[in-house]
């Protein structure tokens, strides 16, 4: 026999709360999103300030006195190749003559390359080009205080950026699960309109969120690698599948259904 949904739509955590926000409002819907979507973006901050800031904070105090990006083409005094900064999570190589074959030895590698600045990972290098018609100075001096003048900004753009892109990302998927949900509800027999199952899938994606939350903590503490990450990344995907499959079995059968149960010829 089904559970009736939750009489609270505040919680998306059971298969009954993330039903419940069938006959919940949209303003509600999106204040739990915006909740769960500040958590996850807590957990972002957390891991930039714990692990990348602390190794780019190094890189920069031990850039030479004189170095720049000119006309496309770094110009650098030091000694190269060098490693500025290494870590676990990020390292960052300086390789002006192309002559380095030390390999990756972080998650996410920078390398400043005579013409590119190259970004390598799991998944391979992207080489991104210098630009021909804009200088880039490089000296200690200069790029210390800019740092950290604008490093604030920086965590702020960061943790409104991930809430912006979570939450549209949210509804877009809500869009994509809600027709076949609403078929699967309506064959189950279940009493929701369209805007309710849109609702639902809306709020099935949210235990999936903060899961990967606490995947990112895990991985920023040294508790969880990278391809553990990974895996954490796909199961909140699935995560939200399941959330949507179970939760309209919590959802009230339909008035039509009830009769049909009790007449068989009705």
């Amino acid at each position: 026999m089904e559970t009736p949904a939750s009489s609270a739509p505040w919680q998306p955590l059971t298969f009954g709360g993330v039903a419940a926000f069938s006959r919940a409002s949209f303003g509600r819907l999106l204040l739990v999103q915006l909740l769960v979507a500040l958590v996850v973006a807590v957990s972002v901050l957390c891991f930039l300030i714990s692990a990348w800031f602390p190794v780019i904070q190094k890189a920069i105090a031990r850039l030479p006195e004189e170095a720049a990006i000119h006309r496309g083409q770094l110009e650098w005094n030091g000694p190269s190749p060098e490693w500025l900064s290494e870590g676990t999570f990020l390292s960052i190589l300086v390789d002006a003559a192309g002559a380095s074959q030390s390999g990756q030895s972080a998650d996410v590698q920078l390398e400043l390359e005579r013409d590119a600045f190259k970004i390598c990972s799991l998944f391979g290098c992207v080489a991104l080009p210098y630009p021909k018609h804009r200088t880039i100075a490089l000296r200690r001096a200069e790029v210390e205080p800019r740092w950290g003048a604008w490093r604030p900004f920086l965590l702020v753009g960061v943790g409104a950026g991930v809430v912006v892109c979570l939450v549209a990302g949210w509804l877009a998927l809500a869009t994509l699960y809600s027709l076949p949900l609403r078929l699967f509800a309506s064959y189950a027999d279940r009493q929701v309109n369209w805007p309710g199952c849109w609702r639902i899938a809306a709020a099935a994606q949210l235990p999936g969120a903060l899961l990967m939350s606490g995947a990112i903590l895990l991985y920023g503490f040294n508790r969880l690698n990278l391809v553990g990450l990974l895996f954490a990344w796909l199961l909140h995907l699935v995560t939200g599948w399941i959330y949507i499959a179970v939760a309209p079995a919590r959802l009230p059968r339909s008035a039509q259904a009830s009769r049909r149960r009790g007449n068989p010829f009705g």
